[in-house]
């Protein structure tokens, strides 16, 4: 499987590495990194001062070179009446999105032994894997430590690994 990462907006070469390393340690696929690309024309909600996450899927299934595509950005995104998301991706479509604008928020986690930005990757690579997930046919999971699992708040997505959890991984080998 390819799977082609599409940046939208600047973003950082470690959050483009990042996101390469958990694509790669957790499906085992070729990545990836398409040219950086504009935000899509209407997207932006100047009431919400956010952008919708589904031009950016849009944008990524259109330009994305790969089987599956996600498109990355520092933008802050929202879906549909939620206030925000990390991410987005369509149950076995070949788009997804995720943004780390809220990725780097803080939390309680009690990491008092990691960087800043080693957490900050962290969250990225299990986003990530996270969305491409989801294009793969796996629904979210009721194991917390899954990266599956549903995730609203950086301390939900702090606990939980980056890795699949038995149940999903036999589903998508």
């Amino acid at each position: 499987m390819l799977v082609d990462i599409v940046p939208v907006g600047n973003v950082p070469a470690e959050v483009k590495r990042a996101a390469s390393e958990g694509l790669r340690s957790v499906y085992d696929c070729e990545v990836t990194v398409n040219d950086s690309q504009s935000v899509p024309n209407g997207a932006y909600d100047a009431g919400r001062n956010q952008y919708c996450a589904e031009n950016f899927i849009q944008l990524a299934e259109r330009v994305g070179r790969g089987e599956k595509n996600i498109g990355i950005t520092s933008h802050d995104l929202y879906y549909r009446r939620r206030n925000y998301v990390f991410g987005l991706a369509y149950l076995d479509g070949s788009g997804s999105v995720v943004s780390t604008y809220r990725l780097q928020t803080s939390s309680d986690g009690g990491f008092s032994n990691k960087s800043a930005a080693s957490i900050f990757e962290d969250r990225v690579r299990k986003e990530i894997v996270h969305e491409i997930g989801h294009t793969r046919g796996l629904e979210h999971c009721d194991n917390q430590r899954c990266v599956m699992n549903f995730s609203p708040t950086v301390r939900e997505v702090d606990i939980k690994e980056e890795n699949l959890c038995g149940s999903c991984r036999r589903i998508v080998d």
